[in-house]
């Protein structure tokens, strides 16, 4: 059984389980407490804190690694400003559309937590006070303290720092890049997990608010639905049309790397064939798709942008807490960098979401009302992120001169060029040329 599937049977199990427990919870009352209070609620904490435990290592060598990828900066020089100012621009807009839609159809609005639980929200920071906190006067107490706008500054600055330095600095590269595999690792073992801390979240959830928990995840799933069509439909309409590509000719192309997307839920696991389809069907060039694809699949999840910002708002309806401007442009700033350190592995999103909360004042514990159905989320989310992916390398291409139009508008471009059906027939073609 796939892991999308354990994690569909575990959310349906929790949902039956927590609503038998709510309804028949009076007549079950000690049962009730010991399994919901103790067994759930520890399980639920456990498999949080397994998410939290990861922020820390995940963003820093996972910053680092990428920004060392981009090689000699001076060297790579326009290419490289363009995609990675693109890449932000998107990853922005992606954050304010899904603010839009959410504030629009407020996710959460009115529910109120069974047990009258209670959050104060802490007041909001200026936005200078912001700013001047993102850069860490003492980084061991930024990553022990887990300030994460400072460890991203922190490992951005490490990571130009190792390309300028030259052979030294690759030494050092390549070292983060070996402890950035054992970290992906362990992050698959924390996802390994995740049905188990999926079905204590949900049947804990459905125990104690019972089945009225649909309608605001209902309007939280149209949120984030919602705000990743437009995002497709608008943002990166407009991108291939100013750039004068054909909007119809790219989705048509990119079809089939969005259901390999959508089924993997991974930038990573897609990135052979985005760049098969890039440079066979759509004629992009080698030297630009194999520079920007890999780093898109690092700092461009403009779907996770989306998920956190609906995300955050919705939380906060959840709890009561009021977010101001300043907490409005503080979850674009967060959203958009923690995008860049969410790792392309599946259910990684979770983990920069508790980042997200915590920077405006909301209770990690919010996460719990939504793991449940992230992962069905978290596949249409890798499909949008890698269109984006493409869409980007595409506008770049073009303005590079680099991009094939003729490739590009021809419905017939294949993947790989026909072959013979026979080694026979391959000797005597072979022997007819010569």
């Amino acid at each position: 059984m796939s892991l999308t599937a354990k994690i569909l049977v575990a959310m349906a199990a929790g949902i039956v389980v927590g609503g038998i427990l709510n309804i028949f919870s009076a007549d079950l009352q000690p049962v009730s407490d010991v399994l919901v209070e103790d067994v759930l609620y520890a399980v639920g904490r456990i498999f949080l804190a397994l998410l939290q435990m990861m922020v820390v290592p995940l963003v820093l060598v996972s910053l680092v690694c990428g920004v060392a990828t981009l090689g000699d900066v001076r060297a790579l020089g326009r290419l490289g400003a363009k995609i990675v100012g693109l890449y932000l621009v998107t990853t922005c807009t992606a954050v304010v559309l899904s603010l839009l839609v959410a504030t629009s159809i407020s996710p959460g609005d009115g529910f109120e937590l069974a047990g009258g639980a209670e959050y104060e929200a802490r007041p909001a920071p200026r936005l200078a006070d912001v700013i001047i906190n993102m850069f860490p006067a003492n980084p061991v107490r930024a990553l022990a303290d887990g300030e994460m706008l400072q460890i991203i500054v922190f490992a951005l600055l490490i990571g130009v720092a190792m390309t300028l330095a030259g052979d030294r600095g690759r030494r050092i590269a390549r070292a983060f890049e070996d402890l950035n595999e054992v970290i992906m690792h362990l992050v698959l073992i924390v996802i390994r997990v995740a049905p188990i801390g999926v079905f204590a979240l949900v049947a804990r959830t459905f125990a104690t608010q019972g089945f009225d928990v649909f309608v605001p995840l209902g309007w939280y799933v149209l949120a984030v639905i919602g705000a990743l069509l437009l995002h497709v439909l608008l943002t990166y309409t407009t991108l291939l049309r100013l750039a004068g590509l054909s909007v119809a000719s790219f989705f048509a192309k990119m079809r089939v790397v969005a259901a390999f997307a959508f089924s993997t839920a991974s930038s990573s696991a897609t990135i052979p064939l985005t760049l098969e389809t890039l440079e066979k069907r759509m004629g992009v060039r080698n030297s630009v798709a194999a520079f920007t694809v890999p780093l898109g699949a690092t700092i461009n999840m403009d779907g996770t942008a989306i998920m956190q910002g609906a995300a955050t708002v919705f939380v906060a309806n959840v709890y009561g807490v009021d977010l101001a401007m300043t907490d409005y442009l503080m979850v674009v700033l967060t959203a958009t960098l923690a995008s860049i350190a969410t790792a392309a592995v599946p259910g990684a999103g979770l983990i920069m979401l508790a980042m997200v909360l915590a920077q405006v004042g909301l209770p990690i514990e919010g996460i719990g009302l939504i793991v449940g159905i992230d992962r069905l989320l978290d596949m249409l989310r890798t499909a949008v992120n890698v269109n984006g992916d493409a869409a980007c390398t595409c506008v770049v291409a073009r303005s590079e001169g680099a991009l094939d139009l003729g490739v590009y508008n021809d419905p017939q471009a294949e993947l790989e060029p026909p072959r013979p059906r026979h080694a026979r027939s391959e000797r005597r073609i072979s022997e007819l040329e010569t």
